[in-house]
C-alpha cells in the first residue's frame, strides 16, 4: 500500500484508514473479537497502518478487543480514537459531549481499552452544541502536554468551526488541530464546497468516513442485500432515493464494469483522489479483501470525469444580496 504525508505533520499514514465501527456486538450488528482480530491482522499485512475508533464504537468494545489485538505490536499503527458520546448507551451527562471534564475522562478510559499510554490522533466526535471552541483548543492542549494525546483532530466539525479553533491554537501556540474528519462520498459531495478548501488552506490532514455512502454506491441494495440499510437501525445509510442517486450508482457500476473491477473500490478509489485519506469499514474478511483492491486501483482522468459529472449536485442560485439604505 503506498502512504501519504497527513498535513502539515511528520506522519506517514497508509493511502485507506481501517475504521473499526464494525469491531465488536455492543450494537447489535458487527463483528466479533476473532473475526474483528482477523481483518486487523489482514490490513496490517497489506501495509495499512492507520487505525480508527472511538469510545462510543460497540460501547467500548471496538476500543477494548484493539487494546487487545495491539499488544506487541502497538508501534506499527497510528492510532486514532475519539470521545463526545460516551462508551454506554446510558452514559452519565458529566462524562459526554465535549466540555474539558468529559474529555479527561474519556481520553483515561479510553487509554485504559486501548492498553495504551498514549493516543496518537485524538479526535473530538462532533460538536456538542454548547461548548465553547476555546474551551476544547485548551482542553486538547493539556492533554498533549501532559503526553496523553500527540495530535488533536475535529471529526464533523463545520469549516467555519474548523478554521477558528485552527487560528485559536495558532494564536495561543496550543496544539495544532492537524486533522479534520468528515463525511465524503460520490453521494455526499457538499464538503467540496467549503472543508475541503478550508483543510487546504490551513494545511489541516483530511480524513473521511463512509466512502461507499452506507453501501449504496456498491449497488447491493439493488439485489435486496439489507446491511447499513437495517445494520446499526439504518443509521449511516444513503438511500437511492433520487434521481441524480441513481445516475450515481450507475456510473460507478459502469466503470468497474469496464475496468474488471468492483463498485466499492471504484468508490473508494474515487474518495482518494481529493487528497483524503478515506475510511473503510468492513464488517468480514471478505469486504476487507474488497475494499482494499481499491489502494492499487488508478482510475482515468475520463472515469473520475464521468463520476463527477454523474454525481454533480444540483446547482442552487445564489442568495440574493439584501441591501440596506441608510
Amino acid at each position: 500500500m503506498d502512504y501519504t504525508t497527513f498535513g502539515r505533520t511528520g506522519l506517514q499514514l497508509s493511502r485507506l484508514a481501517l475504521g473499526t465501527g464494525n469491531f465488536g456486538t455492543g450494537w447489535g450488528y458487527g463483528a466479533d473479537p476473532e473475526t474483528a482480530t482477523a481483518i486487523l491482522d489482514a490490513y496490517a499485512e497489506a501495509g495499512g497502518n492507520f487505525i480508527d475508533s472511538a469510545d462510543v464504537y460497540q460501547f467500548g468494545q471496538s476500543e477494548e478487543i484493539l487494546g487487545t489485538a495491539l499488544q506487541g505490536r502497538r508501534e506499527d499503527f497510528v492510532l486514532a480514537t475519539k470521545f463526545t458520546n460516551g462508551a454506554a448507551p446510558d452514559a452519565n451527562r458529566l462524562v459526554t459531549g465535549n466540555s474539558r471534564k468529559a474529555m479527561v475522562a474519556s481520553v483515561e478510559a479510553s487509554l485504559k481499552r486501548l492498553k495504551t499510554d498514549r493516543i496518537d490522533l485524538y479526535w473530538v466526535h462532533h460538536p456538542d452544541g454548547l461548548t465553547p471552541i476555546e474551551e476544547i483548543v485548551r482542553g486538547l492542549d493539556d492533554l498533549a502536554r501532559a503526553g496523553k494525546i500527540l495530535y488533536a483532530g475535529l471529526s464533523n466539525f463545520p469549516a467555519w468551526r474548523l478554521a477558528r479553533a485552527a487560528t485559536l491554537t495558532e494564536l495561543t501556540r496550543a496544539v495544532p488541530i492537524a486533522a479534520a474528519q468528515f463525511e465524503h462520498s460520490l453521494v455526499h459531495r457538499a464538503p467540496e464546497d467549503d472543508l475541503f478548501p478550508a483543510c487546504e488552506a490551513l494545511g489541516i490532514g483530511v480524513v473521511t468516513w463512509s466512502p461507499l455512502g452506507g453501501g449504496v454506491l456498491t449497488g447491493k441494495y439493488r439485489k435486496g442485500e439489507t446491511g447499513r440499510a437495517e445494520g446499526l437501525g439504518g443509521r449511516v445509510f444513503q438511500a437511492e432515493n433520487t434521481a441524480l442517486r441513481t445516475s450515481t450508482v450507475d456510473a460507478v457500476l459502469e466503470v468497474a464494469e469496464e475496468i474488471g473491477s468492483s463498485a466499492d473500490r471504484v468508490a473508494i478509489a474515487w474518495a482518494a483522489t481529493h487528497g483524503a485519506v478515506p475510511i473503510i469499514g468492513p464488517r468480514s474478511l471478505a469486504q476487507l479483501d474488497s475494499n482494499l483492491g481499491a489502494a492499487t486501483l488508478r482510475l482515468s482522468a475520463e472515469q473520475i470525469a464521468r463520476l463527477d459529472a454523474a454525481s454533480a449536485p444540483v446547482a442552487t442560485p445564489p442568495r440574493a444580496t439584501i441591501r440596506t439604505v441608510a
